[in-house]
């Protein structure tokens, strides 16, 4: 007799698959699907807030280069991606809080096994609720994992297999009181957090990790930069080291997720927002709903 799981309650959600919209967690892959069996699938994630999109066209954009590089077929191209998705945007309140999912995974494995078919590329667009954090301010560590090289994982593509690796790492920076960290590539350089990129201030000049291909260099992280120096504000790409943040003067980061969102404690020492963080969290909200849906 197979056991029945307990129902999982989701936020209100719509998933275009297969031609037709469908609302709820519909399902999409079965027990011998590569995606799932082997973690297979490759994905991006875009933000709804306050009746803006920001940055949809290169999140649409981005789903199709990780396909790309993972091997798989991009069947659905850009402007197909965001008309889909200002379809589904405008099924949820005008104001809605959403997470915009794009995905791409393989069927089928070649004679069953480890190697995926690219022929067999499946896709869905899967947007849901999914509140926007607070800026209350991250209590962060040094994680003992790290992040890996190109020779150990395809880093070149926003691939669902790398991320247990983080969440394993913000498990144990939980376990210490911390609700993120910092990870280190193989040389012992800072990368980025357990979930976003990283960005630090140190006597009037920011300064953020460059890209090196063991962390994905984030959409909202290009876009901050941008607007920073646009603003006139340093912004260094450099080699940094753990030393560096803990004794920066302020620490923020960038992801998609949350946007731009502060650190209040790196270890045992507190730190308080600070002028760039606030400046660049604003530039880019007045930046977001400068473009609204249509960006």
């Amino acid at each position: 007799m197979v056991s029945k799981s307990k129902p999982v309650s989701y936020s209100p959600t719509w998933t275009f698959f297969e031609g037709e919209w469908h609302e709820g967690n519909v399902p999409i892959m079965g027990p011998r699907t590569h995606g799932l069996w082997l973690g297979s699938t490759v994905f991006d994630g875009a933000r709804a807030f306050e009746g803006a999109v920001p940055d949809l066209d290169r999140h649409c954009e981005r789903v199709n280069r990780s396909a790309i590089n993972f091997g798989l077929k991009p069947m659905v191209d850009r402007d197909t991606w965001l008309g889909l998705a200002r379809e589904g945007v405008a099924r949820f309140g005008a104001r809605a809080e959403l997470y915009i999912r794009p995905m791409y995974w393989p069927q089928h494995g070649t004679g069953g096994g480890v190697l995926f078919d690219p022929e067999t590329t499946n896709w869905c667009l899967s947007i849901y609720e999914a509140p926007m954090p607070q800026p209350t301010g991250n209590a962060i560590t040094l994680s003992p994992f790290r992040r890996p090289t190109m020779e150990c994982a395809p880093v070149d593509a926003k691939a669902a297999c790398l991320y247990p690796n983080n969440s394993r790492a913000l498990r144990e920076a939980a376990s210490r009181g911390f609700n993120n960290c910092l990870m280190l590539d193989l040389l012992g350089n800072v990368a980025e957090f357990g979930n976003a990129n990283v960005f630090m201030a140190k006597d009037g000049v920011v300064y953020t990790p460059v890209p090196n291909g063991t962390f994905l260099d984030g959409i909202t992280r290009q876009r901050v930069m941008e607007l920073l120096r646009g603003d006139g504000v340093a912004v260094i790409e450099s080699t940094l080291c753990y030393a560096d943040f803990a004794q920066a003067d302020e620490i923020f980061s960038t992801g998609n997720f949350a946007k731009v969102a502060p650190v209040i404690r790196i270890d045992e020492r507190e730190l308080k927002p600070g002028p760039f963080y606030m400046r660049a969290r604003k530039l880019y909200w007045d930046f977001a709903h400068a473009g609204k849906l249509a960006a």
